[in-house]
């Protein structure tokens, strides 16, 4: 991995606060290029995709453009002289669920900031210096540190890919993948929370600490890493998203009462969940098209199989489509979903999702007789453990 993936889970609207835009200017030399070329330059302003094209001329390109924030940003060179999207489809190949299999491309990833850029580089792009973007050095420096890291996920990564259709359906081994993986994650937001404290006036800090969130942030974890940074740096809009964000993010902090709704069951009759006062609820956002999901519906199964008579019971929330009923009702049959179901069929804009702030899925709640959330985001083993930690062993 040549740049740190961020988990970007304050998604709001940019419109949200008043937008300004600073001015980039980026100057590229590549030394070996001594034919006419195509530089293509991929980033995002707000909510635009934006795809700018340079000419390379004696190895020379320029791009001058605007953006609202830092964004990661993609410069790829085409030396064939084909369309862009001729090009891109012979310089990466990818599989059926997206992933990327190989590339022939020459290109740089890196981080687009205000202020001029140099770019430069004897021979590929791919092997280019970066110079005049302290943002930029900043990632470098963090890359080192995570180097181990990601050298151990993409072993972990080529162990699971490896193994055999059996062992793939089997609960037992995606629990011991997700474990391995789990020590992963401790281990890279030992370093990421390092970096915010030891750089709070870097953008890249606040990056990081998105990172460090992850799908679904605890904000007792993320406020003290957010008000070490600096003023300027949470001023900036995506600071200013990410304070809106944990401000909401508590409403569903752990300690705090789970927010009540009410939506229909697969019979359309409404469901509230307070009405489940008393027990132990575990509220599991999922949706027949989620595949990690699918994988999980085993695992929550057994668990309650295991603790349904111990005053424990779960309710499901779909995120299906609106035209997904029939798919929602053959996944809750083929999977054995037998605890209730419920759902308004509105996809990302399920309003229970909203009320607990669900930008992922699978995700899940636990909420204890009084109606107070006690954890959250517990798959695998750890779903296991909390539950047996509440009712002991129970077969």
């Amino acid at each position: 991995m040549k740049k740190l993936l961020f988990y970007l889970f304050f998604l709001l609207p940019l419109a949200t606060f008043a937008q300004t835009t600073d001015t980039f200017i980026i100057n590229g030399k590549l030394g070996n290029v001594t034919t006419p070329a195509k530089a293509h330059l991929f980033y995002q302003l707000g909510a635009n995709k934006v795809t700018d094209s340079a000419d390379v001329v004696n190895g020379v390109f320029t791009f001058k453009g605007e953006i609202i924030n830092p964004v990661n940003a993609t410069i790829v060179i085409n030396y064939k002289g084909l369309p862009l999207d001729k090009y891109l489809e012979t310089a990466y190949k990818y599989a059926d669920n997206g992933a990327l299999i190989s590339k022939t491309a020459d290109d740089l990833d890196f981080f687009l900031e205000k202020g001029t850029i140099t770019i430069t580089s004897k021979d590929s792009i791919d092997n280019a210096q970066i110079t005049g973007s302290q943002l930029n050095l900043d990632n470098i420096k963090l890359q080192a540190q995570l180097k181990v890291i990601n050298a151990k996920a993409e072993k972990l990564m080529a162990e699971a890919k490896a193994a055999t259709a059996e062992q793939q359906k089997s609960a037992a081994f995606r629990n011991a993948i997700q474990a391995k993986y789990k020590l992963l994650q401790a281990e890279q937001k030992t370093i990421l929370k390092s970096f915010i404290i030891a750089n709070p006036g870097s953008y890249l800090s606040l990056l990081a600490l998105t990172s460090v969130s992850g799908p679904a942030p605890d904000p007792s974890e993320i406020d003290p890493l957010f008000n070490s940074l600096s003023q300027n740096i949470k001023d900036t809009e995506a600071g200013k998203m990410m304070k809106v964000q944990l401000d909401a993010l508590r409403v569903t902090a752990i300690g705090a009462e789970a927010p009540d709704f009410i939506q229909n069951d697969v019979n359309g009759n409404p469901v509230k969940l307070s009405s489940f006062r008393g027990k132990y609820v575990l509220i599991d956002f999922w949706a027949s098209w989620c595949g990690p999901c699918r994988q999980e519906n085993p695992n929550v199964v057994r668990n309650y199989a295991r603790f349904k008579n111990k005053n424990f019971t779960i309710i499901g929330v779909s995120l299906d489509r609106p035209d997904g009923k029939a798919a929602w009702l053959a996944a809750i049959k083929n999977d054995g979903l037998t605890w209730t179901q419920v759902s308004d069929l509105k996809f990302w804009n399920n309003q229970a999702a909203a009320l607990y702030s669900v930008t992922s899925i699978p995700q899940n709640f636990l909420i204890d007789p009084q109606g107070k959330i006690i954890a959250k985001n517990l798959r695998g083993d750890d779903l296991d453990a909390k539950l047996e930690q509440l009712f002991g062993k129970y077969n």
